[in-house]
């Protein structure tokens, strides 16, 4: 499972075309906007139109008033788009066949019929559901009352209704203090019966007052064009069996439970209030507190207390699920568990409450060291490139000063015709005394070497040669010597002093450092023991079993969880087969980015996907292994029809450096691993994309082959099938679509989904 489609973002834009000229959209007044507008809306406008139908406390005549409005439904359009359209949405619309006036008409005098908008299509082998496929038009009408229905809403859900798995995960990690049991609500597989579209149509019928759109509503769920399993694994997936708009409509289902939770969980919060702050200090103080936390149809509830009040919890969650819902609900799997002795899957993630010191491991004092020792040579680095820019800079200045003073000799003076010569020469002047003294101050070794070379052969101070000498030469060299003592014996003797008192300083400063390392290890250990008597923290787990079953199935490994090739995919060409792998490892990577055990999906992904690339490109070139990594590298380098090198599998320094701790909700897509497209060898080119208004004519047939039918087995029974693990409906099994070369490519690595193509559009081969 990945984000609820409920609040979806296609290639980090927003729900609307934000490129789209902003010139046509209308100004917000108190004025009724023109119908005939063929713009998209924006979200302030649509908020706009759909808060000035509120009115006695219910939302009223949406259908008429705000869905069928041209505008909106353009705005459905702009979000269905899978690229920014290279021609106006109206010339694709035309294309398609499908005209907004019409549709809005229709939506407007409640005339529309999902019945002939949809086509139905029986199960290959004559067992399981049909699989009604709505068209682009259908598709249309729907995508535009979900967006109506998410301002009315949005801002009225509880908070713990997630619309992410990732932000779910990130508050359990986060925000859940202490857990101490918990439960999951164990929903049989059961699909959405009509006992259960009346009560969301009377859920809806409190907030909206408009029998049009309910009626509307009834007959997508009669003609099957939303089709809901709850309890199963094919919601929020990306598969074509379920709408966005689904995902919105059973979180409306369930806003009475998110009630009725919240004021349970306000009620323990008012029994049990916290201490003041300065009571906190001297007492620890952990009272009882409810968690809750629902993504579409998994719930779990975590309590912070006796298990009393996680079992009144459950009693509580069980009746309302059977009682006012109608839900069936399994008793025995939802247990109350210890959260710190018993882990529980939710979300496709393994959960367990753990101690702060087994989940965040203190650092070892050899690795201290190591980290010490880093600091130390990056401080020795950073000085010694500050010493290399000073001696660059002082060499500079020194050979502009013999410039300089070459000039001088020769020609006795500098002649400027400018009205600078005063800031000139007293720029040199400023920068000479400056390099001098600099030079003066820290090149003690080289000043010493100066005055042992000045000093050398002192023969002058012997008697008998001074009194052979005249008084002027004499006291000319004492005066001399007496200058050369004071500038380089002074500089010489202050430099060691200076040297000596910083030497004591950096000993004092070092003792003090160690001082402060050793009590702030001294309080880190205390708050760590501390911390593991008094709390407690969440670990998140990938479920290691379910993978390796997941891959063995694939037949991605044997039974001893080597690599082996997948034969069905010879048929591929060369990019199509490295695309199909880097998919499966890219949605493997984001969606357990958040996992503790992450290293393991990395080895995964690094060893046993890619090798298993590499294997099945070596059986399909009759070559060995060995041969296939000198031709492609490791990398799996491809080359594109420009002859430029590609990568579309992950690298093995990107997977390297990817970290546990990276928390960002995955794409809806799910059905990469249980899918292949087979390219027809068919000489004919003049189809057109099926992808959502992609206008490129010249595309490919591609057949869909599904995991399940090629295993033979079927998805619904979990002994065969992997638990948990979603499958696409194998009505489409060897169905031909026609794709262009780029919308293949994103359906391999899994950038987008069936849900972004028209599936009613195969052709018949």
């Amino acid at each position: 499972m990945a984000i609820c489609a409920m609040g979806r973002v296609r290639h980090g834009r927003s729900f609307l075309l934000s490129s789209l000229p902003c010139s046509t959209s209308a100004k917000i007044d108190s004025s009724e906007p023109s119908s005939s507008s063929s713009s998209p809306i924006s979200p302030a406008e649509l908020e706009f139109l759909v808060l000035r139908q509120f009115s006695a406390g219910k939302f009223r005549h949406l259908l008429r008033s705000v869905v069928s409005l041209p505008s909106v439904l353009m705005a459905a359009c702009a979000n269905l788009a899978l690229d920014l359209p290279p021609i106006s949405p109206s010339e694709a619309l035309s294309r398609r066949r499908i005209s907004i006036r019409r549709l809005s008409d229709e939506l407007s005098s409640a005339q529309f019929r999902p019945q002939s908008s949809s086509l139905r299509l029986l199960p290959s082998r004559l067992k399981g559901h049909p699989l009604v496929l709505p068209n682009l038009e259908l598709k249309l009408a729907m995508e535009a009352l979900r967006l109506v229905l998410s301002v009315v809403y949005n801002p009225r859900f509880i908070s713990f209704s997630y619309a992410g798995r990732h932000t779910a995960v990130r508050y359990l990690k986060t925000s859940v203090r202490n857990p101490s049991w918990w439960f999951r609500v164990a929903l049989p597989r059961q699909p959405f019966s009509p006992d259960l579209v009346r009560r969301l149509k009377t859920t809806l019928e409190e907030k909206i007052d408009d029998p049009a759109l309910l009626d509307l509503i009834g007959n997508l769920f009669q003609s099957q064009s939303i089709s809901i399993d709850l309890g199963g694994s094919d919601m929020a997936r990306g598969f074509p069996q379920e709408t966005p708009l689904s995902a919105l409509l059973l979180n409306v289902f369930f806003h009475e439970l998110d009630r009725d939770l919240q004021e349970l969980r306000l009620r323990v919060k008012n029994q049990n209030p916290e201490l003041a702050d300065f009571e906190k200090n001297s007492v620890f103080h952990n009272p009882p507190r409810l968690y809750a936390v629902r993504y579409l149809d998994e719930i779990l509830v975590v309590s912070s207390g006796s298990k009393a009040l996680a079992m009144e919890a459950r009693e509580r969650v069980v009746f309302f699920l059977e009682t006012k819902l109608g839900v069936r609900v399994c008793r025995q799997g939802t247990a109350v568990h210890s959260a710190e002795n018993e882990k529980i899957s939710f979300l496709g993630f393994e959960f367990l409450a753990m101690a702060p010191s087994s989940l965040y491991k203190p650092i070892s004092e050899k690795a201290i060291r190591a980290k010490k020792k880093q600091l130390k040579q990056k401080r020795g680095r950073e000085e010694q490139q500050k010493n290399a820019r000073e001696t660059r800079r002082k060499k500079l200045g020194l050979k502009i000063l013999s410039h300089v003073f070459k000039k001088m000799k020769k020609t006795g003076d500098f002649f400027f015709d400018f009205s600078i010569e005063s800031l000139v020469r007293e720029e040199f002047n400023n920068w000479g005394s400056e390099v001098v003294l600099e030079f003066f101050r820290s090149k003690s070794e080289e000043l010493r070497s100066w005055h042992r070379v000045l000093s050398r052969g002192d023969f002058l101070s012997l008697p008998q040669i001074r009194e052979q000498l005249p008084a002027d030469l004499l006291s000319s060299h004492d005066r001399f010597q007496q200058k050369l003592d004071q500038w380089m014996n002074t500089h010489q003797e202050q430099h060691q002093e200076q040297n000596q008192e910083q030497e004591q300083e950096q000993e004092q400063e070092q003792d003090q450092e160690q001082e402060q390392d050793q009590e702030q290890e001294q309080e880190q250990e205390q708050d760590r023991t501390v911390k593991d008597m008094t709390r407690l923290a969440m670990r998140v787990n990938a479920p290691v079993d379910l993978i390796r079953e997941t891959v063995k199935l694939a037949g991605l490994t044997n039974k001893k969880g080597q690599p082996r090739p997948i034969k069905l995919l010879i048929a591929l060409e060369d990019a199509d087969i490295v695309k199909w792998y880097a998919g499966v490892a890219i949605k493997w990577l984001d969606f357990f980015s958040c996992c503790r055990n992450f290293r393991f999906i990395k080895t995964v992904v690094d060893y046993q996907v890619r090798f298993s690339c590499f294997l099945t490109l070596a059986e399909k070139h009759e070559a060995s292994k060995r041969q296939v990594i000198g031709h492609y590298s490791r990398d799996l380098k491809i080359l594109s029809s420009d002859c430029e090198e590609e990568i579309f599998f992950p690298t093995q320094r990107e997977i390297k450096m990817m970290g546990d701790r990276r928390l960002a909700d995955p794409k809806p897509v799910d059905g990469v691993l249980g899918m292949i497209l087979v390219k027809l060898a068919s000489p004919e080119t003049n189809f057109a994309c099926v992808a959502h208004f992609c206008c490129r004519e010249e595309a490919q047939l591609y057949r869909i082959r599904l995991l399940q039918n090629r295993l033979n087995v079927d998805p619904l029974k979990e002994e065969k099938w992997v638990r948990g693990m979603g499958a696409i409906h194998e009505s489409l099994n060897k169905k031909c679509l026609p794709l262009c070369s780029k919308h293949a490519g994103d359906l391999y690595l899994g950038k987008i989904s069936l849900q972004d193509v028209d599936c009613t559009s195969f052709v018949d081969v």
